[in-house]
């Protein structure tokens, strides 16, 4: 039973190591947006539902959406937390 933890652990600190690196990555990312020579980091693509979906029901409305914007610095934010939680 204890191996069995250990696992589901690690695989929590993997998954927050690497949101980690993705939030830091993005909010460098959009810092260094106007220094000239770290601009391309900044450099990105968004993706996702450009228009919400609205379910009405009548007596209740749902709205769903997701929009997700990755740039250079967040692939580095992601590379990085990898190659840490490797060393942990």
């Amino acid at each position: 039973m204890a191996g069995k933890n250990t696992v589901g652990k690690n695989n929590w600190a993997l998954f927050l190591l690497l949101l980690c690196g993705i939030v830091i990555g993005g909010f460098i990312g959009s810092l260094v947006e106007n220094v000239g020579a770290l601009s391309w980091l900044a450099y990105g693509q968004s993706f996702g539902l450009t228009q919400p979906i609205v379910l009405d029901l009548g007596i209740l409305a749902l709205t769903f959406g997701l929009s997700i914007h990755i740039n250079i610095a967040a692939i580095l934010g992601v590379v990085i937390a990898a190659i840490l939680y490797r060393f942990l």
